[in-house]
């Protein structure tokens, strides 16, 4: 085994086993991991923002019904994550979380996707 080889395996386990910050009820998934914990700065960043937000980052790419829109979306954090941005853009919200009502906006959308199906 090359030198190459015993870096890359070591540098693997450390980042397997370095924590993150997860969000409020969505558990991290292990491909957003991997993309957050692969860049110092967006890891950071991560762990910079509420857990809330964090929630919002992970419900947005949980909801992806797509692999590839999964794929762009874990990518897209962690661009977002690079401008500024402490929430996905252009997302509705978690709609999971049981500590607040959904409000009206989210509702209707909502309501509108039910009717597409």
């Amino acid at each position: 085994m090359g030198l190459a080889t015993i870096i890359k395996t070591q540098y693997n386990n450390l980042m397997a086993t370095k924590e993150i910050s997860g969000g409020t009820v969505h558990k991290m998934p292990a491909d957003l991991r991997k993309a957050l914990v692969a860049d110092s700065k967006v890891f950071a960043l991560w762990e910079d923002i509420t857990s809330l937000a964090r929630n919002e980052f992970i419900c947005w790419v949980e909801n992806a019904k797509q692999i590839e829109t999964r794929k762009r979306r874990i990518k897209r954090t962690c661009e977002e994550l690079l401008e500024g941005k402490r929430r996905p853009c252009c997302w509705i919200g978690c709609i999971h979380r049981r500590d607040k009502p959904v409000s009206p906006s989210v509702q209707w959308v909502l309501d509108k996707q039910s009717k597409k199906l």
